[in-house]
């Protein structure tokens, strides 16, 4: 068993598409109507073939109370890893992020965590 789309609550799908892809890096891999929505998924640019993330509405009332509580509670909604933390972070500010905690070493790990703009905070790792 493996792992191959996870997901994260956005509250405006064509907003979060531009973050992820213009801001992030991230590459559409799948862009496909599904009713009022989109089934959008995006990959890493050097993994086209794995983990999908969706960028999945939150037009469920408890979709957007979940997403309102960890953003408040200031727990990230998702884990990215980066090669080099300090780096990420630097070239995300030039492009606007903003970061509720900057790059810090936890035991043998480096993070930092952003808001999305879209309702979550991500958080960004290096090992």
């Amino acid at each position: 068993m493996k792992i191959i789309v996870t997901s994260v609550f956005v509250q405006d799908q064509d907003k979060a598409l531009d973050f992820y892809t213009e801001t992030l890096g991230f590459v559409k891999k799948h862009d496909v109507p599904v009713g009022e929505f989109r089934w959008i998924t995006l990959v890493s640019p050097d993994d086209q073939d794995g983990t999908e993330l969706l960028l999945e509405p939150n037009a469920n009332p408890a979709a957007k109370e979940y997403q309102k509580k960890i953003f408040t509670e200031g727990i990230p909604a998702t884990m990215f890893g980066v090669a080099d933390v300090h780096k990420e972070y630097n070239r995300l500010l030039e492009h606007g992020v903003k970061f509720i905690m900057e790059p810090t070493e936890m035991g043998e790990v480096t993070i930092a965590v952003f808001d999305d703009t879209c309702g979550n905070l991500i958080q960004i790792a290096q090992k």
